[in-house]
């Protein structure tokens, strides 16, 4: 004989005992329930006290649910912040590509406004400028140290003529094209720029050394007139240099004699200003002795 496909709890003993089990759990609880609410009416200090006795006991199990709570919560997160990274970067690498030319743009107006200032500066020397001319290259051959400017004879350049920069001194004039000159410099071996010391006045002489620095000595013997970061400058003594341009920085000194690091590095240079040659005042003659 087949078993039925539908058998009712009540044919099974565990069915009927876990049924049974449910009915005294909830009877129980309602009573419980009941006789807490009548002991929170009738003794509230002891329902309190009951209170926090159960508090005591259910708070670990409260925090570890609360530290599991929280553990899922940060996962999730991370899980969301993953997925949510490769969008993320994509537009940052957008907004990096879109803001690159501004930065290319703003670095490229500075540089310019840099340039404009220097050339305001160059316009405000003691001594009018023939030309104004950019340094276009500059070489260095054995103890021959020469550059280029684009400014020639078209523009009123001559052999001779003193060359400046925002900085200092560069050099002269040597050789002259119709566009384009060559500059002798002062660290070249053959130029020779008569100074003097600011702190003390003391007259000196200095020459290029042919390897980007300058020897100075000093024109009154038996002294030790220099010192590290003693700054020199022309004295116009000759002609030629127009006095008081900033020359050199001396870097050692050794009795009478120093050398000095020029303050206008021709590696550096982007624009310069050429000077007439400067004449000094003649004394005047002396009255003509008569007999």
């Amino acid at each position: 004989m087949a078993s039925p496909q539908h058998r009712r709890p009540g044919f099974s003993r565990r069915a009927r005992l876990g049924l049974f089990t449910a009915y005294v759990a909830a009877v129980a609880g309602l009573i419980v329930g009941i006789g807490l609410i009548i002991l929170s009416r009738v003794d509230p200090i002891g329902y309190a006290s009951l209170r926090a006795v159960a508090t005591d006991i259910t708070a670990p199990i409260t925090g570890a649910g609360r530290a599991v709570v929280r553990g899922a919560g940060s996962v999730a997160d991370n899980v969301g912040a993953y997925w949510n990274a490769g969008g993320q970067n994509r537009a940052l690498r957008e907004e990096l590509e879109r803001a690159r030319p501004k930065l290319v743009q703003a670095r490229a107006t500075e540089f310019e406004n840099r340039r404009l200032k220097q050339l305001l500066r160059l316009s405000e020397v003691a001594h009018p400028p023939i030309a104004t001319v950019r340094v276009i290259g500059s070489t260095a051959t054995s103890s021959r140290r020469l550059a280029t400017i684009t400014a020639g004879r078209n523009m009123g350049v001559r052999p001779g003529q003193p060359v400046r920069s925002v900085d200092g001194l560069v050099g002269r004039v040597a050789e002259v094209g119709f566009t384009t000159a060559r500059i002798v410099l002062l660290t070249d071996a053959g130029n020779t720029v008569p100074v003097k010391l600011v702190r003390n006045g003391v007259p000196a002489l200095a020459t290029g050394r042919g390897d980007g620095r300058i020897e100075l000595r000093a024109l009154i013997a038996g002294e030790t007139p220099f010192r590290r970061g003693d700054l020199v400058v022309s004295s116009g003594t000759g002609g030629i240099y127009p006095p008081n341009i900033p020359v050199a920085v001396i870097a050692s000194a050794d009795g009478d004699t120093a050398v000095a690091a020029p303050l206008a590095d021709p590696a550096r240079l982007d624009f310069a200003v050429v000077l007439d040659v400067f004449h000094p005042d003649m004394p005047p003659l002396p009255p003509t002795v008569r007999p």
